[in-house]
């Protein structure tokens, strides 16, 4: 009787802390209505270039080309700041490099090394089988690291596109009906970026990458070819994995075809009894 007693008490205190910190939450949500701030009124959806990338769909395929100038675009201009230490120098061979130009690359790096007999950090000239080294940086902030970002945010891909492409001024209307929106000194608007307001100033202008491919550096073919290499970065096994659904769901569909038939098969010459 001193337990179910004890359990009904312990119950009853329980009841009472959960109503105590979940009922009057339930009631300021509905006679309190939370005003969203003013950033959510500049934010944008993601989107990609005019006719999407080469990788999208479940066809997709690399445009290699397109991951060359990319590299080049990251190589240039992001790798000021942004590191891509998750991919190795002897990955660049899927790119469609050859082993001679992975060994060049990969040498034009320095990559530090503990040196036991000095007792001290080294550098040394990259190897095939090096990492890409980190980045120092100096600046404000702290600037990821790229390897997986198309993974780490939602529409990775068009994400990036619409973040480098999406610099500029507030929309005139919505400034109007949002007074207090502004831009603080040394940041800039972007409507792509989560609080819309981004320290990273625009990285990319016409022409500060000349293409050896002799294409046109365009803020947005500089924008579309990074995205793409970002992609791969992530996920280099992307169209790997895609085509080798194809062949699983047709497995997938004959298996399904085939048990069906045998159990009409084995099952057609019982008939189901009558209910009495």
């Amino acid at each position: 009787m001193i337990r179910i007693g004890a359990i009904a008490v312990g119950l009853f205190f329980a009841a009472v802390v959960f109503l105590w910190s979940f009922v009057p939450g339930v009631i300021t949500y509905f006679t309190e209505p939370t005003e969203k701030a003013a950033e959510y009124a500049f934010h944008e959806k993601a989107h990609g270039p005019e006719g999407g990338f080469s990788f999208d769909g479940p066809f997709g395929k690399w445009d290699y080309a397109q991951l060359q100038r990319g590299y080049q675009v990251y190589k240039e201009v992001c790798a000021a700041c942004h590191s891509i230490e998750y991919v190795a120098f002897r990955n660049l061979e899927e790119l469609g490099y050859n082993e001679a130009e992975v060994k060049q690359e990969a040498s034009t790096f320095n990559i530090p090394e503990y040196n036991a007999d000095v007792a001290e950090v080294t550098t040394r000239p990259g190897l095939p089988t090096d990492h890409f080294p980190p980045v120092p940086y100096f600046g404000a902030g702290d600037p990821p690291d790229l390897s997986l970002m198309t993974k780490a945010r939602a529409n990775g891909s068009n994400y990036v596109y619409s973040l480098l492409t999406g610099y500029g001024e507030p929309d005139p209307e919505k400034l109007a009906k949002y007074p207090e929106f502004e831009t603080p000194a040394g940041l800039y608007f972007n409507p792509y970026f989560a609080n819309v307001n981004i320290s990273m100033a625009p990285p990319l202008m016409e022409g500060i990458v000349t293409y050896n491919d002799g294409t046109e550096a365009t803020v947005s073919q500089m924008a579309q070819d990074v995205s793409a290499f970002l992609t791969w970065t992530a996920e280099p096994t992307l169209i790997k994995r895609k085509q080798t659904g194809w062949p699983v769901l047709g497995f997938l569909l004959f298996a399904t075809i085939l048990a069906y038939l045998s159990k009409k098969q084995i099952w057609a010459s019982i008939k189901p009894r009558k209910k009495d």
